[in-house]
């Protein structure tokens, strides 16, 4: 499988009208006189008013990475070793390509190389903490913060499925016996119960995968949850990364994905962006010897889970995950299932260590497959895309914040300059959110919000609107 090279990113500038040709070839001259790769390259990136400079855009399909584009005030903010007054003039920061590259948070290692038109450096990509959750956010605290940091909804478990998990301790002297868990699952989405397995969670689902099903080459789509590809590297695995845009709104991009990519995966709707995807999209993924693994652990949150592929068994390959932990407030006790053809089922199964699932999770996963709790959870999904509509409505009133995409999850995406001293500031008014620097595509400038209800929707944006005061000073 390889060793690992240190991926870099490319900053690039250029004039008006840059030839495809000069760029590429300023960018390959720079990289062969440092004794780099071309292969090790992740990504370009420039100003945002030069993404669609077409000689910039076409280097990077040239190359086959993302171009990242970066607003021209965050750029301005870059300290960079060659400023140069006549450009900070025409496009609002001193160095386009070594502010660009090095506005991941990486190191330069290349400085500012020029061509006619065009203009290039080098600086290592950010090596992203693929194993920071939410949670980090509000560990420690005591209980004192709004906890909009992890997605898991608010005032869950309900008292019905609690009592439920109390009444089943009394059966904790016995081995768990999954059967009937497994069958209501099956029953819920249609399927025979070959098609199921039960797991601790979906990180569980995701160790199996990477570790039972052979992937020669794996790919990710990102931003997503980050355990899918921290469980693929675990297992050895060289994993390839595709990187949606924010000036694309997060969309996929079905010929992004390699061709002969034999695992792909990817989240809808996806964390953190809230993006949902088409499921005919991601059905189209689909190939002959290629899993394709869609994670659904926020599907549920979606109303009439529309777009869902779980129960599908017309898409060859494919691997869907569900999470019961979200919805129903259950983090603490790690429940989830695959859903998948018998044979992948079997490979995933043999991996797992005996009664992988505790007796209370599996009276949990029973219980929440049940027509009431659906409609319960059906009911939930709306109030919150009524909640989350009110969250963005009030965002849109502050210039200094975005939101790329459209968001149809439990959370929220926003883009801010100074992202970094704002959440700190929020915390200090109380409230935890959820840093994006940690997903791979994201950089420090990325916040995720969970949604919560409109009361403290409103204290949340009286203290948003503290803390941008303040940041601004």
């Amino acid at each position: 499988m390889g060793e690992y090279v240190t991926k870099l990113v490319v900053g690039v500038g250029g004039r008006a009208g840059v030839s495809v040709a000069e760029v590429c070839a300023l960018v390959e001259e720079t990289l062969r006189g440092a004794g780099l790769s071309t292969g090790a390259v992740a990504a370009l990136a420039t100003v945002e008013s030069k993404t669609l400079e077409a000689g910039i855009a076409g280097a990077a399909e040239r190359f086959g990475v993302p171009l990242i584009g970066y607003p021209a005030e965050e750029l301005a903010q870059i300290s960079v070793p060659h400023p140069s007054g006549a450009v900070r003039e025409a496009t609002g920061t001193a160095s386009v390509a070594e502010a660009a590259a090095l506005a991941g948070g990486g190191e330069l290692l290349v400085p500012k190389r020029r061509s006619v038109a065009a203009t290039c450096a080098v600086a290592t990509a950010q090596e992203h903490d693929l194993r920071h959750h939410g949670d980090a956010e509000v560990v420690d605290a005591g209980g004192a913060l709004v906890d909009l940091a992890v997605n898991v909804r608010s005032d869950t478990p309900p008292a019905w499925l609690r009592r439920r998990i109390a009444d089943s301790l009394g059966s904790l002297a016995a081995y768990p016996d999954g059967r009937a868990a497994r069958a209501a699952v099956a029953a819920r989405h249609g399927l025979p119960v070959e098609r199921v397995l039960l797991t601790a969670g979906a990180a569980e689902a995701f160790v199996l995968i990477a570790r039972a099903l052979g992937a020669v080459r794996p790919v990710v789509v990102h931003p997503q949850f980050t355990e899918p590809e921290a469980a693929l590297r675990d297992a050895g695995h060289r994993v390839e990364r595709v990187v949606l845009r924010a000036a694309d709104g997060f969309r996929l991009d079905p010929a992004a994905v390699p061709e002969d990519a034999d695992l792909v995966v990817v989240g809808n709707p996806t964390n953190p962006t809230s993006v949902l995807h088409p499921a005919g999209l991601l059905a189209a993924l689909a190939r002959p010897g290629r899993l394709l693994v869609v994670d659904e652990a926020f599907m549920d949150a979606v109303p009439g889970e529309r777009e869902a592929l779980a129960g599908r068994m017309d898409v060859p390959g494919l691997v869907v995950l569900r999470s019961l932990t979200k919805t129903w407030g259950l983090a603490g006790l790690r429940i989830g299932y695959v859903l998948a053809e018998p044979e992948v089922i079997g490979k995933l199964a043999a991996a797992q260590p005996l009664w992988p699932v505790s007796t209370p999770a599996l009276v949990a996963a029973e219980a929440c497959v049940a027509p009431a709790a659906l409609a319960e959870a059906e009911e939930a999904a709306r109030r919150i895309a009524v909640d989350r509509a009110h969250l963005l409505a009030g965002l849109a009133e502050f210039e200094e914040i975005s939101v790329a995409g459209v968001a149809e999850g439990p959370f929220v995406l926003i883009r801010v300059a100074g992202a970094a001293e704002v959440r700190t500031r929020l915390r200090a008014l109380g409230f935890a959110v959820r840093r994006g620097d940690t997903f791979p595509g994201l950089d420090a400038s990325w916040l995720r919000l969970a949604v919560r209800d409109r009361a403290t929707t409103g204290r949340l944006l009286q203290a948003l609107d503290h803390a941008l005061t303040l940041a601004a000073r």
